[in-house]
C-alpha cells in the first residue's frame, strides 16, 4: 500500500483520487484549502486535510493544481530526498520544480479518464520511479517520453478528451437529427468511441487497416468516409492539437523566465 497525497481537488485531482481509491492499492490523502472540494472527494480518501504540513508526509505527493499556482504550492512544501513529487500542471518543467524541492521529481500529463482507470498519460523523469509507474498502471495506460515531447503529449492526451467529446457530440446530434432518441444516440455514440479505441489498443492491425475492415465496398461506411476524406477534418484536428501544444510551450516559457 503506497501512501499518496493529491494536492488540489479540482477536476483532474478528483479524477486521480477516485481512480486510485477504486484501484485499492493506495492510501490516499486529499489536500485543498477549499473545504467543499474536500467534501466532494472525502468518500474516496483515507483522510482529507487543509494542513499543508500534513499533506507533505506522504511517500508520493502529487501537485494537481493550475500552472499559475504551482510555485506557491512548491514554496509551501518541505519534502525530503526520499519522497517523490509528481506534477501534472501543463507547461511546468522538471528543472523548475527541482529548484524548489529536495524530492525526486516526476512530471506527468494524465487526463480525466483516470477516474475510471481508462487514463492515457505521458510521464517524464530523470530516473525511473517504480512507485509512480505502479500508480499510473492502476489508472490506465501510460507512455514514458523525453520531457521535450511533453507539450505535444499535453495536447494529445491532456486536451484530447475534449476534442473526442466534441466529435462524439457531433455524431450524437446528427443521429438525433435523423430521428434517434437523444439518450439512445448518446449511448451509441459513446460506446462506439469507446469500442473503437479499445479495438485500436488491442488489435495488431493499423488504424488504416481497421478503417478498411469497416468499409465494405458499396456499403454505408464507405459512403460516410468519402465525406470525411473530402472534408478538412484531419487538417482542423491537426490545427487544434497544434494550438494546444503551442499554449503548453508558452506556459513553459513563463517558467523559464522565473
Amino acid at each position: 500500500m503506497v501512501d499518496v497525497t493529491i494536492i488540489g481537488c479540482g477536476n483532474l485531482g478528483s479524477a486521480l483520487i477516485t481512480g486510485l481509491a477504486k484501484a485499492g492499492n493506495h492510501d490516499v490523502t486529499a489536500y485543498d484549502i477549499d473545504e467543499s472540494a474536500l467534501e466532494r472527494v472525502a468518500s474516496y480518501c483515507e483522510r482529507t486535510t487543509s494542513d499543508i504540513e500534513e499533506a507533505a508526509t506522504s511517500e508520493v505527493v502529487v501537485v494537481a493544481v493550475k500552472p499559475d499556482i504551482v510555485e506557491t504550492v512548491l514554496e509551501s512544501l518541505e519534502l525530503s530526498a526520499d519522497q517523490t513529487l509528481v506534477t501534472v500542471a501543463a507547461g511546468v518543467p522538471i528543472d523548475f520544480v527541482n529548484a524548489h524541492t529536495d524530492a525526486t521529481v516526476v512530471r506527468i500529463m494524465p487526463n480525466l479518464a483516470a477516474e475510471t482507470a481508462d487514463m492515457a498519460a505521458a510521464v517524464a523523469w530523470d530516473e525511473v520511479d517504480e512507485g509512480v509507474r505502479a500508480l499510473l498502471a492502476d489508472l490506465g495506460e501510460f507512455v514514458e517520453i523525453d520531457e521535450e515531447h511533453m507539450d505535444v503529449a499535453t495536447a494529445l492526451n491532456g486536451s484530447g478528451p475534449a476534442f473526442v467529446f466534441y466529435f462524439l457530440q457531433a455524431m450524437k446530434r446528427a443521429a438525433v437529427e435523423e430521428g434517434l432518441d437523444d439518450e439512445d444516440a448518446e449511448v451509441l455514440a459513446a460506446q462506439t468511441v469507446k469500442g473503437a479505441a479499445e479495438t485500436v489498443l488491442r488489435s495488431d492491425r493499423s488504424v488504416d487497416e481497421l478503417i478498411d475492415a469497416v468499409c465494405s465496398p458499396n456499403g454505408t461506411t464507405i459512403e460516410g468516409m468519402e465525406v470525411l476524406w473530402d472534408s478538412d477534418l484531419e487538417a482542423e484536428t491537426g490545427d487544434a492539437l497544434a494550438a494546444a501544444a503551442r499554449r503548453s510551450r508558452e506556459l513553459a516559457e513563463e517558467f523559464e523566465h522565473d
